[in-house]
Order: structure tokens, then sequence, then C-alpha cells
């Protein structure tokens, strides 16, 4: 993984340095900043391959971005670029009199090699993540996407649910990244399926969208884990899907929806219980989700081959050891 920051730079050599090493060089792109606000510039940069393509995660003051014909003619690239705009508003120009809001949390999706310019809102900075994929003919699955500029994902439409909860996934780690090499061709074609370039009865299509609400539905999971309530069918109620759909997405993985949940509030639990030494066990428990004490500590101690008290002197690691397969046989 590649990082870097400003904080090591002079504050006089802050701004001219992204612009010259970030911007022109690495995104083809240009950047300007008033002259008066540049000695307050700071940026924050990382990138990571995600298979072919590349996974940039940027924090910086405000400035104004754009990718002239200039720009393209010095940098071309023959990519797709599908971004994040996690923080940051601003207004973006994509030529013939088209301009389109990005909000917070927006996706935009488009050519790399295609004309825009980009003038933030506000002034506080923004936050965003950058993925750059390579064209092939089996990526895009022959769609013309040349003349594809640059616009925001219709936000409340289900497939940018799909994409955006791989993305979601993808930007969680940084370090783990590279694991969801697959899922960047099921974003990219989901993407142009939203933008009504693929046909939606291909059996690439159908692969993305089993993966894509596969991840929509683990976001669900891991954000209301602590419902003891949830169910699948609460599930798949939000997505749109029927039970039996729901059920099929978590079929390959070798873990039911059921087990995956359990394991996800064990593992929240693990970590409460060595962090938060205040809270009882069984208040931890039930603010994980289970609705009964005993089974809590049988699914725990059958998992972590320890007992929640003993876990309250041991610092948890990432995953331990054989959990899939002692959660599977513990239900």
């Amino acid at each position: 993984m590649l990082t870097f920051t400003t904080d090591a730079l002079r504050p006089q050599d802050r701004f001219e340095h992204w612009c010259e090493v970030r911007g022109k060089s690495l995104f083809g792109v240009t950047i300007e900043l008033e002259r008066d606000k540049r000695a307050d510039f700071r940026g924050h940069f990382s990138a990571t391959t995600v298979g072919s393509a590349v996974l940039a995660q940027m924090s910086a003051s405000s400035y104004r971005v754009s990718r002239t014909a200039s720009d393209i003619a010095r940098v071309p690239s023959n990519s797709l670029h599908l971004a994040w705009q996690v923080r940051g508003p601003g207004h973006m120009n994509i030529g013939r009199d088209r301009v389109q809001f990005v909000r917070n949390g927006d996706l935009v999706f488009g050519h790399s090699n295609l004309p825009f310019a980009s003038t933030p809102e506000r002034t506080d900075g923004f936050d965003f993540f950058s993925l750059k994929i390579p064209v092939t003919d089996e990526l895009v699955l022959g769609a013309r996407i040349e003349d594809a500029p640059p616009v925001a994902l219709a936000r409340d439409a289900s497939l940018t649910r799909l994409v955006g909860a791989m993305f979601r996934s993808m930007t969680r780690d940084l370090a783990q990244a590279g694991q969801f090499a697959d899922d960047v061709a099921h974003m990219v074609r989901l993407a142009l399926l939203a933008r009504g370039r693929v046909r939606p009865r291909q059996d690439e299509i159908r692969a993305a969208l089993h993966a894509g609400y596969l991840h929509a539905a683990r976001e669900i999971l891991f954000r209301d884990l602590h419902r003891a309530s949830l169910t699948p069918a609460v599930v798949a109620a939000e997505l749109g899907i029927s039970l039996r759909q729901l059920h099929a997405l978590f079929e390959p993985t070798g873990l039911s929806f059921a087990r995956t949940l359990t394991a996800a509030r064990l593992k929240a639990a693990r970590r409460a219980l060595y962090a938060i030494r205040e809270r009882s066990i069984d208040e931890i428990a039930f603010s994980c989700g289970f609705d009964s004490i005993a089974t809590f500590y049988r699914v725990f101690r059958s998992t972590y081959g320890m007992t929640p008290g003993d876990a309250r002197r041991i610092p948890p690691q990432d995953q331990p050891a054989n959990s899939a397969n002692r959660v599977a046989t513990a239900r």
C-alpha cells in the first residue's frame, strides 16, 4: 500500500506538491486553490491494488479539480472511474451546460477520458474514495463506454445500493481490500446496468446482482445485529427480495443467514467484553442481540474455547481460529 501525507512537508510546499505529484502525475487532473489558502492546505492519500484496479483514499482541504482536454492528452486513461464522495459536496460540470450536484455519500461513475470540472460547495475539506478500473471488453460485456461521462448514480435506486454496499465493504479496511478483486467486475457491471449500458439478463449480470445483494444483506446484518428481532424476513423486506432469495444468497458462503448473524454478534461481544469492562456480561450479550444468556454462554465457549469472563482478560484477535466452523456446529 502507498501512503502519503503533506504533514511532512513545509506549509508553503504542501499544495504545490499535491498538485504536481497527486494531481497532474497520478490522476491527470488540474487542481486549483486561492493563493492565500495554500499555506493552510493539508492532504492525506493512500492507494492499494485490488486486482487490476487501483483503490485510492483521499482526505484533503477543499479545492477545485478538473480534467481538461490537455490533461486527457497528457495522461490518457482507458479506464472506468467509480468514486464515493464520503464528505464534501459540490457541483460537477460535465460539459454542454450539464451541471449536477454531488452530495455526501453519492457514487459517481464514468469513463476516465472525459472532461469534467468540480467545484466544492463548502470549505471544510473532503473525504473521497476512488476506484480506477482498466477497461477490457470482457469487463464491460462489449458495452460502449467511451462516451459515458462521470455522473452520480441515482441515490434512491436499488442498484446504487448494491454498488454502494460492495464499495463500503471494500473500503472498510484498505489493507484487506485485495480480497474484493472479484467484486470490482460486479460493481462495474451493476453501474453499467444502472446507466443502461448493458442488458439485465446476462449471466454476468446475474452474478453481479447476487454479489451485490449479499453485500447489502450483510451490511444490514452488521448494522442491526444488536436487534434481537432481526430476522431474515426483515432483511429481505428491506432489500425488496423474497425470503427464498435471501437464503439463496448465503448458500455459497457455507454459512446460513442465522449462523452469519451469530458469528457477527459473537465477534462484537468479544470485542466489547475486553474493551468495556464496566458493563456486565449480561448487558453486553443483550446489547449484541442475544435474547438468551444461556445460549450466549454456550455458543461463546464453543466458538472461542473460553468463557465470556475469561475473554475479559485476553485481547481479542481480528478473527478467532475456526470460528465459522464452531458457530456452525453450535447452532
